[in-house]
């Protein structure tokens, strides 16, 4: 009932009146007009999110575009949506093009801040450039990769190089002994280990084919040599 009301008060401002008379004959009519409207917490609510994203994350702005407009004629909530690309922006572009996080971010604070209707023109910019970007999702699997290696090999000790000695009893121990600092290197790198011994040369994140990330793919392999498969 809440969502019919907005949707009918909207859609009435929309019109530029300035007084709203809610009747049966008002509410059927808009109810019509507006196909799109659905139950937020209902079946179709999560099947057009899903189309929208999927259509992002498929670099077509076109059906995302017009997944976005089939919200926001339903009267889907605005954060909720900006809220899903500033996700997407991390989970499906990531390194690839990482302005899209800022892009996503800046959407999200802009929407909570201007509010209905001028974000639906906020959200067209973001859902556009996101995709449109170059699509990446090595930042989603190298975190579940690293949770799941966590959850097997359990609470792994701190190389001893590593670990901060604010003590004389630590430095005694050995703690931070050896560490390099890398700014005091030539291209701020110095061969160190970082990983705990029973996991060292595990490699984690693994650069996707795109221009982004074959740059960092070649500076990560002249630092590492053939430590890590990169």
């Amino acid at each position: 009932m809440y969502n019919i009301l907005e949707l009918v008060v909207n859609a009435e401002a929309q019109e530029k009146k300035s007084r709203v008379v809610i009747t049966n004959e008002l509410v059927k009519s808009r109810i019509q007009e507006n196909i799109a409207l659905y139950d937020k917490g209902g079946e179709q609510h999560y099947d057009i999110i899903s189309a929208f994203i999927k259509s992002v994350r498929g670099s077509d702005p076109n059906a995302a575009v017009y997944w976005l407009a089939r919200m926001v004629e339903g009267g889907e909530d605005l954060e909720f949506i900006a809220r899903r690309l500033v996700i997407l922006a991390a989970e499906d572009i990531g390194l690839a093009n990482p302005n899209a996080l800022l892009m996503a971010t800046g959407c999200f604070q802009a929407v909570r801040v201007i509010g209905w209707p001028e974000s639906r023109i906020i959200l067209s910019e973001a859902t556009i450039y996101l995709a449109s970007s170059p699509k990446s999702n090595a930042a989603y699997l190298a975190i579940n990769e690293a949770q799941n290696l966590v959850q097997q090999t359990g609470n792994l000790a701190v190389p001893l190089h590593l670990r901060n000695a604010p003590t004389q009893l630590m430095k005694d121990l050995d703690y931070a002994k050896d560490y390099k600092y890398a700014h005091d290197y030539p291209d701020h790198f110095a061969p160190l280990e970082f990983m705990p011994e029973k996991i060292t040369g595990k490699q984690i994140y693994s650069p996707q084919d795109n221009a982004r990330e074959k740059e960092i793919r070649d500076r990560l392999k002249k630092f590492w040599k053939e430590k890590y498969n990169f």
